[in-house]
């Protein structure tokens, strides 16, 4: 498998229509005239995805006040993503993307690192986009731990 692409500011980011935790379709064209803050992770209800996952919740009201609207992609089914929503109390729209496609198109799938395993997989990005749906940020290869802290510095909300 090639390297996936990356995104650099000033792209379009990839558009996208997908099934969201409550079983509806959520589309970045929806989201136009907003901020979004788009992260990918590798799969729900793990330790590092619901630590991530959690502190993006914890951050909403804020994120939220500044314009952005956050949304998760994992390649977990509408029913797995119901099931994290429910158990860790998300109140942002996670979406579905099993056969990896969006992802892809993020360069957030592909080759990466685990414990010194070269594997296939999602890699853990977050990508903001401004009110015109292009990418002001894309961050790859962030940790699942003190990320989110991170990117509100670098927003200016801290």
């Amino acid at each position: 498998m090639t390297s996936p692409i990356r995104l650099a500011p000033g792209d379009a980011a990839p558009d996208f229509a997908l099934p969201t935790d409550t079983g509806e379709t959520l589309s970045l064209k929806d989201l136009r005239g907003r901020k979004v803050v788009l992260y990918a992770y590798p799969r729900a209800m793990t330790p590092g995805c619901t630590k991530q996952a959690c502190d993006f919740r914890d951050s909403l009201a804020s994120l939220q006040a500044a314009g952005y609207e956050v949304v998760g992609i994992s390649p977990d089914s509408p029913a797995a993503l119901a099931k994290f929503r429910d158990r860790d109390a998300i109140t942002f729209p996670l979406v579905s993307d099993p056969d990896n496609e969006v992802l892809v198109a993020y360069g957030a799938y592909g080759e990466k690192q685990s414990y010194g395993r070269t594997i296939t997989g999602v890699i853990r990005s977050t990508f903001v986009i401004d009110e015109e749906g292009r990418i002001e940020r894309a961050l790859y290869n962030v940790k699942a731990t003190g990320h989110v802290a991170k990117l509100r510095r670098d927003l200016g909300l801290d």
